[in-house]
């Protein structure tokens, strides 16, 4: 896979690291994983509270921890992606 053309090299070089880690498997699952749905109603709730500005601080950490996790799991997720795809061409 030649990552060095892409317009992004700088982000696929950094994730480098962590995908050297993972055989095509867990990639592969890495690509599929879904979030917890149980926690859709709580982000929902914590969501509306941002929204009314009406969240504690206790619960301003909380729903910053979810959206920080859930952006972790978007990028690995786009890399995986993306690094499979890159296999099959």
């Amino acid at each position: 896979m030649s990552i060095a053309c892409e317009p992004h090299q700088a982000f696929h070089r950094g994730t480098a690291p962590i995908f050297a880690l993972l055989t095509s498997e867990q990639t592969e699952k890495l690509a599929q994983v879904r979030g917890d749905p149980g926690l859709t109603d709580r982000l929902t709730e914590l969501a509306e509270k941002a929204n009314e500005g009406e969240l504690t601080a206790v619960e301003q950490a909380e729903y910053e921890g979810y959206l920080e996790a859930n952006n972790l799991l978007a990028i690995l997720q786009a890399e995986a992606r993306f690094r499979l795809a890159s296999r099959e061409s």
